[in-house]
């Protein structure tokens, strides 16, 4: 389901990445047309390898991005959530989706056609060197998440993962998980029996999951192991038996 954008709805599209550096009078020329789709748990936003009609920006909600195989077998690439945009690069080459995109939770989701943002490119070229520069950003992102793949640990991911929701740098703190495990485990690269074992590992400095509620009893601690600082968890991470 459609509607209009409302007042709230554009204070959040108005600042993305895509949009940073140009003037208000342009920002309001590409948003103009805008529309905000109102998503369940599991709706489709976009499918792979469908013509790139529109780009998108996550409005409130999550919303995960994956690619399928032909075994049939889905990747999760990334997962997203308020302020974040996504397929604006196809939607101004023309180009097919490259991922589905899968509302997580209950989403609303600004739609910014396609065809709509190839004219105002064509009437003001900045608008393609702003959105380059996003598009330079989110690859940089992207290559950091494949390095933290195949450089860091699965209980290291997780860590990482755990230490990123905390709103604290030090001292302890209660987090609620954003979504499933299983989806936790997918964006983390794990098995969902991994991602278990990297929980019970995580017991040992103090790391308290309950469903989806987190008890983390010293932060600090908790990232020093994202970042791979041993001398700071040294003989207290055990395996599991």
């Amino acid at each position: 389901m459609s509607s209009k954008l409302t007042a709230g709805d554009l204070q959040i599209i108005t600042r993305i990445a895509v949009f940073r550096g140009l003037k208000a009078e342009t920002v309001e020329q590409i948003i103009a047309p805008a529309t905000a789709m109102m998503l369940r748990p599991h709706e489709w936003i976009a499918r792979q390898g469908d013509p790139a009609t529109a780009f998108f920006i996550i409005i409130d909600g999550w919303v995960k991005l994956y690619r399928s195989a032909p075994s049939g077998d889905d990747t999760v690439i990334e997962i997203m959530t308020k302020g974040e945009s996504f397929s604006e690069g196809v939607a101004f080459t023309g180009n097919r989706y490259l991922a589905t995109a899968e509302a997580v939770t209950e989403a609303r989701v600004g739609r910014i056609p396609a065809d709509h943002l190839v004219r105002c490119i064509r009437q003001s070229p900045d608008i393609a060197l702003a959105m380059i520069a996003s598009i330079t950003q989110h690859l940089h992102y992207l290559l950091q998440h494949v390095e933290q793949l195949k450089a860091q640990s699965g209980v290291q991911r997780v860590a990482e993962f755990l230490a990123s929701l905390s709103p604290a740098e030090q001292g302890h703190c209660s987090v609620a998980l954003p979504y499933d495990k299983i989806l936790i485990a997918g964006r983390l690269g794990l098995t969902p029996e991994s991602l278990s074992r990297a929980f019970a590992r995580l017991r040992t400095i103090g790391v308290v999951v309950d469903a989806s509620h987190v008890m983390v009893k010293d932060v600090a601690k908790l990232r020093a192991l994202a970042a791979d600082d041993r001398s700071a968890v040294r003989g207290t991470l055990r395996p599991v038996r």
